[in-house]
């Protein structure tokens, strides 16, 4: 007989894991439907359920032996009251009329709503104890197996001495630790080989990256080609910003001047499409098509007449755009001139400097000596980065360390433990116990689950 998968899908399991099938799992979890089970067929699929998740490395014969009918609970009292009396008032009255208790009369009992303890959440708590599950719940391993693997394998200390059995019952006030390096590989991502597959999803992965990317130039390209709908909305190439910031006499080449024009032309019409009037559109049209016929009649026209015709054409295109409103023209043609253009830098550049009204700040020198103390603060906040998280391909994880996958829903520590993620270890402060609406044991299941599963030891008992 084959044998299960131990995160499968069809027939899923929760487990003490970090696997993203397991967080998968986690989302379709719910109360099994017991509309057509005995009481009896209810309670078996219940214990199955809890046991899946809560140490299946446990022998069901041990659990047995381990299990407790009593389940630790405590409840909240006020302080106050235990100060001001010593418990001799509860028996006050008593058989002579008296029947409403001292703190119910100072608004201390029936005011106030008490909620219900969890104690269901409770059945599995002797496993808490176990020094495998205290590991994993510290995160300092993605599974109680790797956990596990880790105490055998002489990795983790109890009070400063190895300890190599997984099943050791911790005592309040234990400390354990765990060794690094081991720590750092069971939470961080994953070094692949060449032929793992995992490596050939970061291939495909890359890949994919790569043709968006390369998608994303095409789009951009095809938006900045001269006659698409949707217009440029910035210069594209060097070309086109060398055309929208020199004059055409400026060229000693016509043809170079021809096309700036049109390209000037061309980039008025598309940038201001949809503010323009049909006339006005008809009229920028008109004068590209009058510039392409110049330019393919070029090689007959004498120099005299050529340039007679780019002053002709210059002084048409300025007229074309005194009868547009300067608002709906580009910035970029708006400022076509060199002069204008380095206008334009200089504001950019002051506006870029940040306004302080320190009058020490506006000393250039000042301004030099604050900047390069601030890149070398940069910088060396850089280096310490790199420093304390290097790149080393020694390691059996993937450097600089980054937190393994789907790790943040299952980033939590329960209250019974204090942890140090510095020196990778922890104290085991006290044994879980439950509190009105609260339950220590972390749990994935319905306290009806759980009061289904404790029938089912309760009787075995």
């Amino acid at each position: 007989m084959p044998r299960a998968k131990f995160n499968g899908l069809k027939r899923p399991k929760i487990r003490q894991s970090w696997s993203k099938y397991n967080l998968y799992n986690l989302t379709k979890v719910s109360t099994p439907p017991a509309a057509n089970k005995t009481f009896f067929q209810q309670k078996w699929l219940a214990k199955s359920l809890t046991r899946g998740y809560h140490h299946p490395q446990v022998k069901e014969k041990q659990w047995t032996r381990m299990f407790d009918r009593r389940l630790p609970a405590v409840v909240s009292m006020d302080y106050r009251y235990l100060a001001k009396y010593d418990g001799s008032e509860m028996a006050l009255g008593r058989g002579s009329g008296q029947d409403v208790r001292v703190d119910e009369e100072e608004g201390g009992g029936r005011d106030r709503k008490m909620q219900k303890t969890p104690y269901m959440h409770m059945t599995f708590h002797p496993l808490e104890r176990r020094l495998d599950t205290a590991i994993w719940r510290a995160l300092f391993a993605s599974s109680t197996k790797q956990a596990r693997q880790f105490v055998v394998h002489g990795a983790v200390k109890v009070n400063g001495k190895k300890m190599v059995y997984p099943g050791y019952q911790l005592n309040p006030g234990d400390m354990f630790s765990v060794d690094p390096d081991k720590v750092l590989y069971a939470t961080g991502r994953r070094k692949s080989s060449k032929d793992s597959p995992y490596a050939k999803q970061d291939v495909l992965e890359e890949r994919r990256e790569r043709k968006a990317a390369a998608k994303e130039e095409r789009q951009e390209e095809d938006e900045g080609e001269v006659g698409s709908d949707a217009g440029a909305a910035t210069l594209e190439s060097d070309e086109e910003r060398e055309a929208m910031t020199t004059r055409p006499e400026d060229h000693d080449d016509p043809k170079k001047a021809l096309k700036s024009l049109v390209t000037r032309a061309q980039r008025i019409l598309d940038d201001s499409k949809r503010k323009l009037s049909g006339k006005r559109q008809a009229e920028l049209r008109d004068f590209t098509r009058s510039i392409k016929r110049t330019m393919s009649k070029l090689r007959s026209i004498e120099e005299s007449q050529v340039e007679d015709t780019i002053e002709g054409l210059e002084t048409g295109l300025a007229e074309i755009l005194t009868k547009i409103p300067q608002e709906d023209l580009p910035r970029d043609v708006a400022l076509d001139t060199v002069e204008a253009a380095e206008q334009r830098d200089q504001e950019v550049a002051v506006a870029a400097e940040p306004q302080s009204s320190n009058p020490q700040m506006k000393d250039p020198n000042k301004v030099d000596h604050y900047r390069a103390r601030k890149d070398a603060e940069l910088l060396h906040a850089a280096l310490e980065r790199a420093r304390e998280n290097p790149v080393d391909a020694s390691k059996p994880y993937a450097t600089p360390w980054k937190p393994r996958d789907f790790m943040s829903a299952f980033a939590f520590i329960p209250r019974y433990l204090e942890v140090n993620h510095n020196i990778c270890s922890a104290v085991y402060l006290r044994h879980p116990v439950a509190r009105p609406g609260l339950a220590e044991v972390p749990t994935p299941f319905h306290g009806e689950t759980l009061g289904l599963a404790f029938n089912w030891y309760l009787r075995r008992r």
